[in-house]
């Protein structure tokens, strides 16, 4: 499979996608935790059908330390005794935060509280620009169908 787009040849990609990826390099440096950062990566991207961000993601986790379990469950949190309840808290927000078409209503006041509880403010704004960050990214990869399998670790950080 081929990408019908190869964003960094041409300079109108190469000059917005500089700021994405300082976007996400700001993110990997917020004070939300990085292994609740890539669970919620993987979810918001598994949601979206994002193979290269899926293939991305579980393997930065796994470089990390995460477990094969639970990377392996994150796609059915709800049901893992895996799972912190800050971790569930943000798995939640993302699921909501990104199914906002599906559910007119966006996240509901009782999944935004349970975030609230597990994280302050500056974690939160983290957490939500995350959430926003992956849709934005995953888009762009799965309109132009962007082949996954070959990243590497550390590859774009």
């Amino acid at each position: 499979m081929d990408a019908r787009l190869d964003y960094f040849a041409g300079p109108t990609a190469g000059k917005a996608l500089k700021y994405v990826m300082s976007a996400g390099k700001a993110l990997k440096e917020s004070p939300l935790p990085a292994a609740t950062q890539e669970l919620v990566a993987l979810r918001v991207s598994q949601i979206n059908g994002c193979a290269v961000c899926i293939d991305m993601h579980t393997k930065e986790a796994a470089a990390a330390g995460e477990t094969p379990v639970r990377l392996n469950l994150v796609a059915a949190w709800r049901e893992a005794t895996v799972f912190t309840e800050a971790e569930r808290a943000a798995l939640g927000l993302a699921e909501e935060g990104t199914r906002v078409a599906d559910a007119a209503g966006g996240v509901t006041d009782e999944v935004w509280a349970y975030a609230a509880k597990h994280y302050d403010e500056e974690q939160l704004t983290a957490l939500v620009v995350l959430v926003s960050f992956m849709n934005m990214v995953n888009r762009l990869n799965v309109i132009t169908r962007q082949p996954a399998g070959t990243y590497e670790p550390g590859q774009f950080h």
